[in-house]
């Protein structure tokens, strides 16, 4: 099991950015696959950005692309989302999801692993 704890969620104004952190710890090598995702009351959780560690295969909401970035620490077990020129569609409940996924890494159901969550806020 791996235990993810998300940071970095706020309140910033539209054309604002924000950087998210999830801090892995267990059994981290177990979970090759990280991803992002966001959820807004009465919505089902939607994939935002997700990596897989062995081939650094990364893969982008069209929602987001060319606004987000994803990376990862593997040496301090860090995930990162930045997160640029916001929007208020972006305002969500962000969390952090590990996994072994082979296909569909923004499919939520893939992962098994989450974190609580950080909340975005983006007013106009």
């Amino acid at each position: 099991q791996v235990r993810l704890v998300e940071s970095g969620g706020g309140s910033v104004q539209a054309g604002g950015s924000l950087r998210l952190s999830c801090a892995a710890s267990g059994n981290t090598r177990s979970r090759p696959s990280m991803g992002w995702f966001r959820q807004t009351p009465g919505k089902e959780r939607e994939g935002v950005a997700a990596t897989n560690a062995p081939d650094g295969e990364t893969v982008y909401a069209d929602s987001v692309k060319g606004r987000v970035t994803i990376s990862r620490d593997r040496a301090k077990n860090i995930l990162y989302l930045q997160m640029d020129r916001l929007t208020p569609e972006d305002t969500a409940m962000y969390y952090c999801a590990a996994g072994s996924v082979r296909a569909g890494l923004l499919v939520p159901w893939a992962y098994v692993d989450w974190g609580q969550g950080t909340q975005v806020t983006v007013s106009s």
